[in-house]
Protein backbone atom coordinates (compact mmCIF):
# COMPACT_ATOMS: atom_id res chain seq x y z
CA UNK A 1 0.00 0.00 0.00
CA UNK A 2 1.44 3.59 -0.73
CA UNK A 3 0.48 5.82 2.10
CA UNK A 4 1.85 8.99 0.86
CA UNK A 5 3.62 10.51 -2.33
CA UNK A 6 5.90 13.67 -2.39
CA UNK A 7 7.18 15.20 -5.06
CA UNK A 8 7.05 18.03 -7.98
CA UNK A 9 3.47 18.69 -9.83
CA UNK A 10 4.04 17.71 -13.73
CA UNK A 11 0.56 18.36 -14.48
CA UNK A 12 -2.78 18.58 -13.63
CA UNK A 13 -6.13 17.80 -16.06
CA UNK A 14 -9.12 17.64 -13.24
CA UNK A 15 -9.55 15.28 -11.91
CA UNK A 16 -6.15 13.51 -12.75
CA UNK A 17 -2.66 14.45 -11.63
CA UNK A 18 0.95 13.91 -12.64
CA UNK A 19 3.48 13.33 -10.02
CA UNK A 20 6.94 13.38 -10.31
CA UNK A 21 8.30 11.36 -7.52
CA UNK A 22 11.96 10.84 -8.07
CA UNK A 23 11.98 10.99 -11.72
CA UNK A 24 9.11 8.38 -11.84
CA UNK A 25 5.52 9.42 -12.98
CA UNK A 26 2.44 8.79 -10.93
CA UNK A 27 -1.15 9.64 -12.39
CA UNK A 28 -3.09 9.99 -9.43
CA UNK A 29 -7.14 10.40 -9.15
CA UNK A 30 -8.44 13.60 -6.90
CA UNK A 31 -11.32 15.02 -5.71
CA UNK A 32 -11.65 18.95 -6.48
CA UNK A 33 -11.33 20.01 -2.94
CA UNK A 34 -7.34 18.74 -3.51
CA UNK A 35 -7.32 20.79 -6.72
CA UNK A 36 -8.28 24.03 -5.24
CA UNK A 37 -5.08 23.57 -2.99
CA UNK A 38 -2.68 22.48 -5.45
CA UNK A 39 0.67 24.51 -5.69
CA UNK A 40 2.20 26.11 -8.64
CA UNK A 41 3.19 23.48 -11.25
CA UNK A 42 7.03 22.39 -10.95
CA UNK A 43 6.22 23.33 -6.71
CA UNK A 44 6.55 20.02 -4.05
CA UNK A 45 3.40 19.05 -2.61
CA UNK A 46 2.65 16.14 -0.67
CA UNK A 47 -0.71 13.88 -1.23
CA UNK A 48 -2.08 10.97 1.08
CA UNK A 49 -2.92 8.50 -1.08
CA UNK A 50 -5.31 5.25 -1.60
CA UNK A 51 -4.45 2.43 -4.20
CA UNK A 52 -7.48 0.81 -5.52
CA UNK A 53 -6.67 -2.73 -7.09
CA UNK A 54 -8.58 -4.39 -9.63
CA UNK A 55 -8.68 -7.20 -12.37
CA UNK A 56 -7.96 -4.12 -14.77
CA UNK A 57 -6.91 -1.45 -13.07
CA UNK A 58 -4.51 -0.02 -10.78
CA UNK A 59 -5.82 3.43 -9.62
CA UNK A 60 -4.21 5.48 -7.06
CA UNK A 61 -6.59 8.69 -5.45
CA UNK A 62 -4.78 11.34 -4.08
CA UNK A 63 -5.88 13.94 -1.08
CA UNK A 64 -4.72 17.15 0.70
CA UNK A 65 -5.21 15.60 4.13
CA UNK A 66 -5.70 12.51 6.03
CA UNK A 67 -9.05 12.99 6.96
CA UNK A 68 -10.12 13.22 3.26
CA UNK A 69 -8.53 10.48 2.60
CA UNK A 70 -10.50 8.74 5.99
CA UNK A 71 -13.54 10.03 4.25
CA UNK A 72 -12.73 8.25 0.83
CA UNK A 73 -12.09 5.16 2.48
CA UNK A 74 -15.33 5.40 4.30
CA UNK A 75 -17.08 6.03 1.77
CA UNK A 76 -15.99 2.99 -0.51
CA UNK A 77 -17.42 1.12 2.06
CA UNK A 78 -20.70 1.74 1.38
CA UNK A 79 -23.18 -0.39 -0.80
CA UNK A 80 -23.18 0.86 -3.97
CA UNK A 81 -20.02 3.37 -3.77
CA UNK A 82 -17.31 2.75 -5.96
CA UNK A 83 -14.19 5.27 -5.61
CA UNK A 84 -15.78 7.20 -8.72
CA UNK A 85 -18.82 8.40 -6.83
CA UNK A 86 -16.78 8.88 -3.85
CA UNK A 87 -14.54 11.13 -5.60
CA UNK A 88 -17.77 12.70 -7.00
CA UNK A 89 -19.01 13.48 -3.43
CA UNK A 90 -15.70 15.07 -2.64
CA UNK A 91 -15.61 17.08 -4.92
CA UNK A 92 -19.08 18.24 -4.25
CA UNK A 93 -18.35 18.92 -0.60
CA UNK A 94 -15.96 19.49 1.81
CA UNK A 95 -15.49 16.76 4.61
CA UNK A 96 -17.15 18.87 7.26
CA UNK A 97 -20.07 19.94 4.66
CA UNK A 98 -20.88 15.95 4.50
CA UNK A 99 -20.52 15.90 7.77
CA UNK A 100 -23.41 18.27 8.44
CA UNK A 101 -25.48 16.49 5.61
CA UNK A 102 -25.04 13.24 6.94
CA UNK A 103 -25.53 14.09 11.12
CA UNK A 104 -28.63 16.29 9.48
CA UNK A 105 -30.53 13.74 7.85
CA UNK A 106 -30.15 15.93 4.70
CA UNK A 107 -30.75 14.08 1.43
CA UNK A 108 -31.75 16.91 -0.67
CA UNK A 109 -28.25 18.06 -0.66
CA UNK A 110 -26.61 14.87 -1.23
CA UNK A 111 -29.23 14.05 -4.36
CA UNK A 112 -27.75 17.23 -6.56
CA UNK A 113 -24.36 15.26 -6.37
CA UNK A 114 -24.29 13.88 -10.16
CA UNK A 115 -24.79 9.94 -9.19
CA UNK A 116 -26.35 10.12 -6.42
CA UNK A 117 -30.32 9.46 -6.01
CA UNK A 118 -32.75 9.49 -3.21
CA UNK A 119 -32.43 5.49 -2.47
CA UNK A 120 -28.36 6.10 -2.69
CA UNK A 121 -28.56 9.03 -0.61
CA UNK A 122 -30.44 7.79 2.31
CA UNK A 123 -28.14 4.60 2.32
CA UNK A 124 -25.18 7.15 2.42
CA UNK A 125 -26.90 8.33 5.74
CA UNK A 126 -28.30 5.20 7.23
CA UNK A 127 -24.74 3.12 6.51
CA UNK A 128 -22.45 6.69 7.15
CA UNK A 129 -24.19 7.81 10.15
CA UNK A 130 -22.42 5.31 12.67
CA UNK A 131 -18.99 5.34 10.43
CA UNK A 132 -18.13 8.73 9.60
CA UNK A 133 -13.99 9.24 10.20
CA UNK A 134 -13.20 12.43 13.14
CA UNK A 135 -12.26 14.98 12.00
CA UNK A 136 -10.56 16.49 14.65
CA UNK A 137 -7.27 16.12 13.36
CA UNK A 138 -8.27 18.01 10.32
CA UNK A 139 -6.66 20.81 10.45
CA UNK A 140 -3.23 19.65 11.22
CA UNK A 141 -0.90 21.00 8.64
CA UNK A 142 1.41 18.18 8.79
CA UNK A 143 1.96 16.97 5.36
CA UNK A 144 -0.52 19.15 3.85
CA UNK A 145 -0.36 20.86 0.84
CA UNK A 146 0.23 24.82 0.75
CA UNK A 147 -2.86 26.45 0.25
CA UNK A 148 -1.70 28.41 -2.74
CA UNK A 149 -3.28 29.90 -6.01
CA UNK A 150 -2.61 26.89 -8.39
CA UNK A 151 -1.79 27.75 -11.73
CA UNK A 152 -3.91 25.99 -14.83
CA UNK A 153 -1.79 24.09 -17.01
CA UNK A 154 -1.79 25.70 -20.76
CA UNK A 155 -4.88 25.66 -22.38
CA UNK A 156 -8.64 26.46 -22.27
CA UNK A 157 -9.50 26.68 -18.84
CA UNK A 158 -13.32 26.86 -19.86
CA UNK A 159 -12.87 23.87 -22.22
CA UNK A 160 -10.91 21.99 -19.68
CA UNK A 161 -13.47 22.62 -16.64
CA UNK A 162 -16.40 21.15 -18.84
CA UNK A 163 -14.16 17.99 -19.34
CA UNK A 164 -13.27 17.51 -15.63
CA UNK A 165 -17.27 17.81 -14.48
CA UNK A 166 -18.02 15.50 -17.31
CA UNK A 167 -15.63 13.02 -15.79
CA UNK A 168 -17.12 14.10 -12.51
CA UNK A 169 -20.14 12.47 -13.60
CA UNK A 170 -22.22 15.45 -14.79
CA UNK A 171 -24.21 15.16 -18.27
CA UNK A 172 -22.32 17.62 -20.78
CA UNK A 173 -25.29 19.37 -21.17
CA UNK A 174 -25.83 19.96 -17.61
CA UNK A 175 -22.12 20.65 -17.36
CA UNK A 176 -22.57 23.46 -20.38
CA UNK A 177 -25.41 24.99 -17.85
CA UNK A 178 -23.18 24.76 -15.15
CA UNK A 179 -20.43 27.01 -16.89
CA UNK A 180 -22.84 28.96 -19.12
CA UNK A 181 -22.96 32.27 -16.66
CA UNK A 182 -19.80 31.79 -15.66
CA UNK A 183 -17.57 34.78 -16.35
CA UNK A 184 -14.84 32.87 -17.25
CA UNK A 185 -12.12 35.75 -18.34
CA UNK A 186 -9.04 35.36 -16.25
CA UNK A 187 -10.24 32.67 -14.23
CA UNK A 188 -8.28 29.22 -13.80
CA UNK A 189 -9.55 25.57 -14.94
CA UNK A 190 -10.24 25.11 -10.70
CA UNK A 191 -12.24 28.66 -10.22
CA UNK A 192 -14.52 27.92 -13.08
CA UNK A 193 -15.38 24.15 -11.65
CA UNK A 194 -15.41 26.03 -8.17
CA UNK A 195 -18.28 28.77 -9.12
CA UNK A 196 -20.19 25.67 -11.01
CA UNK A 197 -19.95 23.63 -8.41
CA UNK A 198 -20.91 26.15 -6.13
CA UNK A 199 -24.44 27.14 -8.18
CA UNK A 200 -25.14 23.67 -8.89
CA UNK A 201 -25.07 22.27 -5.22
CA UNK A 202 -27.29 25.63 -3.93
Amino acid sequence: MIGFLRGKLAAKTPPQLLLDVQGVGYEVEAPMTTFYQLPALGEEVTLHTHLVVREDAHTLFGFSSVSDRMMFRTLIKVNGVGPKLALTILSGQSAEEFHRCIHNNDTQSLVRLPGVGKKTAERLIIEMRDRLPDLSDSSATDGRMPAETADTAVGNPRQEALSALCALGYKAQDADKMVRNIAVEDKSCEDIIRLALQGALR
